[in-house]
């Protein structure tokens, strides 16, 4: 019980109806621990009142008499305790009863505090200790007694304990006691068995459900008796299964009369074909003999009018399936042949019902046809549930053929077996179109449809699904019915049974044809910006170039003119001659000096470096060039080692060297590599890290020169990327260079120094 918050009221009526819903003898008290309520009744037969509990003036309290004397000091001292910590107050002992005599029993009380968290009074109640003991006795020999065998597992199956009788079943000397464990209990199941018992068990304590199974167990003196055992979880609040509990019933009498009976199936197989539940019988002459009980209950007994059986076909079947079942009925007996009809009857509320009516003629040794039993069986929940069937199997359809993408569906091997409208109509050909022809329906309709550039790799993908099972994307071009290629994307995963097996592929087809041809002019767009941003660079590149050296070579030549001029006068004037050359020689290092600026953007820089991990550099260069990669489908295989140091780079830079180098590999195996395949390896070699970016593409043809500025391979380079990747390297302490691949392609590596380099 826990602490309550509210106000102690006074009011009698209030305070007795809140305390007597306790279980037990209920009391109440002031904040002080005097008595202001006790449960009617509690009191009288000892001959007290309340008030004589709250009048005692030495420091025992005016309920000691109540207590036994060996019990009092410890149930005082807690009240106490309690009423001073204003906590729970628990406590066992022994109680006087009317007889005085002493019962044990439990006092338990809670504080009860208003709004301001002040305690106000208390509330508790008295269970009486014994009686509750002896209702567990009650309640065991109960549990001993009943006329089966009773058993409780642990949530993980081990015994915890056994009634009597399965106890003395087994041989044990203890109901919770020398139980043994689970393995035990299975050693005991007959070996014809145990492994359905054990199977069965695991499965119902794996997943909650209810265990039920007929097996043999063996008995203490060794012999096997057929038990009949159910059990089912036991859960908390939050459907957590606490227990199992579990019966067994001994059905070795009943399992015995059953094989008695099976043995006997054979002689009575005439008996239970000719008792139905419903049944109707005809003579020859096909006038009605007998209706079954229950059929009587459900059609009502036929009219005195009524003699044949088709008088009574017209009496109870609806109007509207009487002519087929007459029919069918009429075409069974003038051939002497059984028949089966399913058509609606009408019941006793008038209300019409689906039935299935089976017919079948009873002969004599002769052969000859003495009685025509007909039985009925209800079948109205199948019949609507056909139709709810039906109705599913349109809507599915309905959505199949609604849905904004083509959908094929193939066997396990597959073949196609259904093909939406849309993927008919997309391709001109229905699907039977196929039937007729030699070899499989699948590779006929990817050899008439596919895009001849793409066949191969398509028959690759779809062979290698089928046979790992493994789901199939890709992206290739299908022929349309106007014989136009359009890009698709086609997505098939297999449809798999409980045992896992495949049963069926679903594929589905998205005409991705605009969406390719937009990214095709993006790339293009993109493209051509990137030759006006390098035009433009240059442009500006050269403006700046122009600006800055224009003005000392202008002075150069201005001076010069000075000179000659000074040499040219008689006499020469050698004085202005020497301080005109000093000027040319000024200009001219100013020029230099220029020249020299723009040549140390490709030369060696010191720019701010801070340690990093190369394997997040790579990681982020994967991602800026994910679309890309993606879209001309090019495979990325990164290698990069696990203990690589983190070394001092310029991220940025860094990154822009990686940028170019893998864009380059991209660029140069588009078009010359049917599978693209891009590789990134990262190791630690001394005192230096190595990235290399190799490709499957034509290769180098001129390693060395490739990485001088303005020379390029391109149509639209400018030649000045690898040179400035080589400037950025070389700045951070290392080299970048090229290789021929021996099976084709080409390498790029570059390596920085795993320690910052010494400044200059």
């Amino acid at each position: 019980m826990s602490e309550v918050t509210g106000t102690m009221s006074d009011e009698p009526t209030r305070a007795a109806m809140m305390v007597e819903a306790v279980v037990g003898n209920a009391w109440a008290t002031d904040a002080a621990g005097r008595f202001v309520y006790i449960t009617p009744g509690m009191l009288a037969p000892l001959g007290i009142v309340r008030e004589d509990l709250n009048g005692s003036d030495d420091p025992a309290f005016g309920w000691k008499p109540l207590v036994h004397p060996n019990d009092y000091e410890a149930a005082a001292a807690s009240w106490r305790q309690s009423l001073r910590d204003e906590r729970a107050y628990d406590a066992t002992h022994r109680l006087r009863a009317a007889d005085d005599t002493f019962r044990w029993g439990r006092c338990s009380g809670r504080p009860v505090r208003d709004s301001e968290n002040r305690i106000v009074g208390w509330y508790g109640a008295v269970l009486d200790w014994e009686a509750i003991r002896e209702r567990d006795r009650e309640l065991s020999q109960l549990v001993d007694m009943v006329p089966s065998h009773v058993w409780r597992l642990t949530p993980d199956g081990e015994p915890t304990f056994f009634n009597r009788r399965m106890a003395d079943y087994l041989g044990l000397e203890s109901t919770d006691t020398a139980l043994g464990g689970l393995a035990e209990l299975i050693e005991s199941v007959h070996p014809d068995e145990v492994c359905m018992f054990r199977e069965t068990l695991g499965r119902s304590l794996a997943s909650g459900e209810p265990f039920s199974l007929r097996y043999r167990l063996r008995r203490a003196d060794g012999a096997y008796r057929w038990m009949s055992s159910r059990a089912e979880p036991l859960r908390d609040h939050a459907d957590c299964i606490l227990q199992w509990y579990g019966v067994c019933h001994d059905i070795d009498d009943q399992v015995l009369t059953e094989e008695a009976l099976r043995r006997s199936k054979h002689q009575l197989e005439q008996m239970i074909d000719a008792l139905p539940i419903n049944i109707l019988s005809f003579d020859p002459a096909r006038k009605l003999t007998y209706a079954s009980k229950r059929y009587l209950s459900t059609a009502g007994m036929p009219g005195e009018h009524i003699q044949d059986f088709e008088g009574l076909a017209r009496e109870v079947s609806h109007p509207d399936d009487f002519p087929t079942m007459f029919n069918r009925a009429s075409a069974g007996f003038a051939n002497s042949e059984p028949f089966v009809n399913r058509f609606r009857r009408r019941c006793m509320d008038g209300v019409y019902r689906w039935i299935e009516a089976r017919a079948q003629a009873l002969r004599n040794a002769n052969g000859e046809i003495v009685q025509w039993y007909i039985v009925s069986i209800d079948i109205e929940e199948e019949m609507q549930a056909q139709e709810a069937l039906r109705e599913r199997e349109r809507f599915v359809w309905q959505l199949v053929e609604t849905l904004p993408a083509m959908v094929d569906c193939a066997s396990p091997d597959g073949e196609p077996v259904y093909r939406s409208q849309q993927l008919r109509e997309f391709l001109g050909y229905e699907l039977e179109g196929l039937l007729d022809t030699n070899g499989s329906r699948l590779m006929q309709t990817l050899d008439a449809g596919v895009h001849p550039d793409d066949l191969a790799a398509v028959k690759k993908d779809y062979a290698q699904c089928l046979r790992t099972g493994e789901p199939y994307a890709r992206r290739h071009r299908l022929r349309r019915h106007d014989c136009e290629y359009r890009w698709v994307e086609t997505r098939a995963a297999p449809m798999r049974s409980a045992d896992g097996a495949i049963v069926q592929w679903n594929v589905i087809c998205l005409d991705i044809d605009a969406e390719v041809r937009a990214q095709e002019d993006l790339h293009l767009a993109q493209e051509r910006l990137a030759r006006a941003s390098q035009a433009a660079s240059l442009a500006e590149l050269s403006a700046s170039i122009a600006h800055e050296v224009n003005q000392p070579l202008a002075a150069v030549v201005w001076n010069s003119h000075a000179c000659q001029r000074w040499l040219a006068a008689s006499p020469p004037n050698l004085d202005r001659v020497h301080v005109t050359v000093e000027r040319i020689i000024r200009d001219a290092n100013a020029a230099a000096e220029v020249v020299s600026r723009i040549r140390a953007l490709f030369k060696q820089t010191v720019a701010p470096h801070h340690r990093a991990a190369i394997a997040d550099l790579i990681s982020d260069v994967g991602r800026l060039l994910g679309d890309r990669t993606s879209r001309m489908r090019v495979e990325i295989e990164t290698d990069v080692a696990a203990d690589l140091p983190a070394v001092p780079f310029d991220f940025v830079q860094i990154q822009q060297v990686l940028v170019n180098l893998m864009r380059n590999a991209i660029e140069a195996m588009e078009g010359h590599a049917p599978k693209p395949r891009l590789g990134v390896r990262a190791v630690c070699d001394g005192e230096v890290l190595r990235v290399e970016v190799s490709d499957n593409g034509p290769g180098v043809l001129y390693p060395e020169k490739i990485f001088d500025a303005f020379f390029t391979t391109k149509q639209s380079g400018m030649g000045m990327g690898l040179a400035i990747c080589r400037s950025i390297i070389e700045s951070h302490g290392g080299r970048l260079w090229a290789e021929r691949n021996r099976a084709g392609g080409a390498t790029f590596a570059f390596t920085l120094p795993t320690h910052a380099p010494e400044p200059a």
